[in-house]
């Protein structure tokens, strides 16, 4: 083999490398001194918004299991562990993260995302205990804590983690990214904020019933009229349970139920015999199984487009 042609071989082979490691594929060589940043997200529309800010210059991590609500979720030991040892923790506030109360995290690595609006959250008074899947039971009691179906709180989470990366990274190079990445985001969430707005007043205050109680900052942002059961997507609805709503509706007389997934078809029968339709506003606290965040609330958003216009 020539000098010349293993010369032009090894040219080529770092101009691959190169490449890959530019965009970020699967197989990128990384030298240990250049290891990203580990960044931690206790939910996955932080996770979403961090992938989104961070780019190729963080490396986040989401690890609650797929079929948990990540607000209830306990993590183990090593886990937790893990979480210590990372660069920045990214938590929703709003005491969404039971877990964190019972164990010690360092105050320089945390991110509230929700500081900036603590003084609006929403206190939930005398809600009941009831359980689902395999957490066991639990409470909606105390602080209202999907606040990023307010998406101009989403927003606002979103720049606390930009703020974060900002100060982790501060390389003119990586704010700048940050900065545009965040700005992409922004327009993405202003857009939805929009078109949700636009809904809300075309409901006017038209009463609905929601699944669960976890939709309190959504109906004050966007002026929908609500009323919670405790239901679950994939439980079918007993006779108890069909009684309680038809003493709701004597008060509330929605005709739409506002489901967080898709429900069964039973349940929707049952609803339809009693005068309620179905529709369905996933808040997407877990990784969904088909798309992304920003998908998961176009489709939430059409949806809501779809009932504001039937009532017209």
């Amino acid at each position: 083999m020539s000098t010349r042609f293993i010369w032009i071989f090894s040219a080529l082979l770092a101009a691959v490398t190169s490449c890959d490691q530019q965009n970020g594929r699967p197989g990128a060589v990384t030298r240990a001194d250049d290891a990203l940043p580990e960044v931690h997200a206790v939910n996955y529309p932080l996770a979403y918004f961090a992938q989104r800010i961070g780019g190729h210059e963080i490396n986040v991590v989401f690890t609650a299991p797929k079929d948990v609500d990540p607000a209830f979720w306990q993590p183990t030991d090593d886990q937790i562990a893990t979480m210590q040892n990372a660069s920045l923790i990214l938590m929703n506030g709003a005491t969404y993260s039971k877990w964190a109360e019972k164990v010690t995290l360092s105050e320089a690595k945390v991110v509230d995302t929700s500081s900036a609006y603590q003084d609006k959250f929403i206190v939930v008074k005398n809600a009941v205990t009831h359980s689902h899947g395999k957490q066991g039971e639990h409470s909606h009691d105390g602080i209202s804590f999907t606040t990023w179906i307010d998406f101009q709180q989403a927003i606002l989470q979103a720049d606390a983690i930009c703020e974060a990366f900002k100060r982790l990274k501060p390389e003119a190079e990586a704010i700048e990214q940050f900065a545009l990445n965040f700005d992409l985001l922004k327009k993405d969430l202003l857009a939805l904020d929009s078109r949700m707005e636009a809904a809300g007043k075309k409901l006017a205050g038209q009463p609905f019933v929601v699944s669960h109680p976890i939709y309190q900052y959504w109906g004050r942002r966007y002026g929908i009229n609500l009323q919670a059961v405790l239901w679950e997507p994939e439980e079918v609805p007993s006779d108890e349970q069909i009684a309680e709503l038809k003493n709701i509706l004597t008060t509330h007389a929605a005709k739409w139920m506002i489901w967080e997934g898709e429900p069964a078809k039973e349940s929707v029968e049952k609803l339809k015999a009693i005068g309620l339709d179905s529709a369905v506003f996933d808040p997407c606290a877990n990784t969904p199984k088909k798309g992304d965040f920003l998908s998961v609330m176009r489709d939430n958003v059409a949806g809501m487009e779809k009932v504001a216009e039937s009532v017209h």
